[in-house]
């Protein structure tokens, strides 16, 4: 049954609710700002995070709106069940092997060398400081885009479900994110996200129960939609996403299934706000805790996200029932698929806790965006340069932090109100990119004592090189598999630059892996 002619009626009901919430987290902030007394704690809370809340912290930043409105509206629709190949792939390759391989090791070896982000990693393990100041502009430029990406996704839903207009709903969620970081740092993240993964759980597993439940049960949805049909491409000529399991266009459907999948999975392994997560645990030994309680999390959250997306074609079986999101030129606007879904046929009472879920994910994954890219500028390259002593110093870097908060909301804020189409392609542009530059001098970096500095910035340049070439030259439909190869040369061309360039200093080896 269609909640629409309802729904206005619980406007007001939400909008209360909402600013309840978010009087609640900015509580929240104020009191971990009292608990913030450098940049340790700002950045890392002083590496002291528990099990809990580290695998909510990891979860709640792996899944934001991006994923429910964009991913699911998308890639749902075009792919439809099949999309649960990237559920698989983000709970155990992206949640449990991300943990397990690289959690400890990250944890102790960047606690030897004294490192507190990923350029820092890269310099003290490499040896070399301008690697420092070249990772931290290149995390600072491609968050941004991934930030924007976030704040469009949640703004089409705040303008769905509050009467919100776009550019009032991102001012909103700009200057809550603002103030609220600019507050507490991380440590304020870490406590928040734990309501807000608790939401989030909830939430999901409510809404997927209803929406299989109005459809006949989940054996009968999934046998309704592995049935075939007769699907368009899912390209048109100029790259706009349509409908299909497959594509007669540049790439064939299943290669960008294929490619999605793997830069979802191994994306965050490069990913500095979530290998922020590693670093900041409390004790290495947490680890399998962390992995349970993070996987299920992770499986819990994806599924609810990919699956409703699946459920679409089951709700809209015809194009008189797509008419709603269709745009003048006749294409369908499948960034707002999800939001008029929700609104559509989600239960009013159910629409407030899915608009909190939705809510929660995008605000733990801005704050982590945030604040990495706020510590590219003032850890990484304002440290880098600076001639104070070490207690101004520190000092000073707090409150470039947190004035770099507010600009990187700024900016994103900005560059989301040019609604550029297809929240999605921001996305894995920028975990593309960003997987390209640092996931295999990362991960050599933990494991191989004979990566050198030579192979690390071959690394760091091809993957970068090869991700700028092939956006521009594929455009759209290109962008998952130019993503998925500007991570995989990388891997290839770390360990032969290594193996033809002399072996790193003992003494950089023996800080790293600790030995004598």
């Amino acid at each position: 049954m269609e909640n629409s002619g309802t729904f206005s009626n619980h406007t007001l009901l939400y909008t209360g609710i909402v600013c309840a919430y978010v009087l609640v987290m900015l509580c929240i902030g104020y009191w971990c700002m009292k608990r913030t007394h450098n940049v340790g704690d700002f950045f890392l809370g002083n590496r002291s995070l528990g099990p809990w809340m580290s695998a909510f912290a990891y979860g709640t930043s792996y899944f934001s709106a991006v994923i429910f409105i964009g991913y699911a509206g998308k890639l749902g629709w075009g792919f439809g069940v099949q999309t649960l190949w990237i559920v698989v792939g983000n709970t155990l390759i992206g949640t449990v092997l991300a943990w397990l391989v690289l959690a400890k090791r990250t944890r102790v070896m960047t606690a030897r060398l004294n490192a507190m982000t990923m350029p820092e990693f890269m310099a003290e393990r490499y040896g070399s400081k301008p690697m420092k100041v070249l990772s931290g502009i290149t995390i600072f430029c491609l968050l941004v885009p991934y930030s924007a990406s976030v704040y469009m996704g949640l703004s089409y839903l705040f303008q769905k479900t509050m009467g919100l207009g776009y550019s009032d709903a991102l001012i909103f969620l700009a200057l809550l994110t603002g103030v609220y970081l600019v507050m507490g740092g991380y440590f304020a993240v870490a406590v928040s996200d734990f309501i807000r993964g608790l939401v989030e759980f909830l939430g999901v597993m409510l809404m997927v129960y209803l929406l299989i439940h109005m459809k006949g049960g989940l054996a009968t949805t999934f046998h309704q939609l592995c049935a075939p049909v007769n699907m368009p491409d899912l390209f048109t000529p100029d790259g706009a996403l349509k409908s299909a399991a497959d594509s007669g266009g540049l790439f064939a459907g299943w290669l960008i299934l294929v490619s999605l999948v793997f830069i979802t999975s191994f994306g965050p392994w490069a990913l500095p706000q979530m290998v922020q997560k590693f670093y900041s645990m409390k004790d290495e030994r947490d680890v399998l805790r962390i992995v349970f309680i993070a996987g299920t999390l992770s499986l819990i959250l994806s599924f609810g996200a990919y699956y409703t997306g699946a459920l679409t074609h089951l709700f809209f079986p015809s194009a008189e029932d797509l008419a709603p999101i269709m745009t003048e030129t006749g294409k369908l606007n499948l960034d707002i698929l999800i939001p008029h879904f929700i609104v559509t046929y989600v239960p009013a009472w159910l629409v407030l806790l899915i608009l909190l879920l939705v809510f929660s994910a995008s605000m733990s994954s801005l704050s982590s965006l945030v604040l990495v890219s706020s510590s590219a500028i003032a850890i990484d390259i304002y440290g880098t340069f600076s001639t104070l002593e070490q207690k101004k110093k520190e000092k000073r870097t707090m409150l470039y932090m947190r004035l770099l908060c507010a600009l990187f909301v700024l900016v994103s804020l900005l560059l989301a109100l040019v609604k550029i189409n297809f929240i999605v392609n921001l996305m894995v542009i920028a975990w593309g990119a960003l997987g390209g530059a640092f996931l295999a001098p990362y991960v050599y970096g933990l494991f191989w004592k004979r990566t050198t500095k030579a192979g690390a910035y071959a690394g760091m340049i091809s993957g970068l090189g090869i991700s700028i070439v092939l956006f521009i030259k594929w455009g759209s439909p290109g962008i998952p598999v130019a993503g998925a190869i500007s991570m995989i040369v990388p891997m290839i061309v770390v360990p032969v630059v290594s193996l033809m360039t002399p072996a790193p200093d003992q003494k950089l080896i023996d800080k790293a892996f600790g030995g004598k």
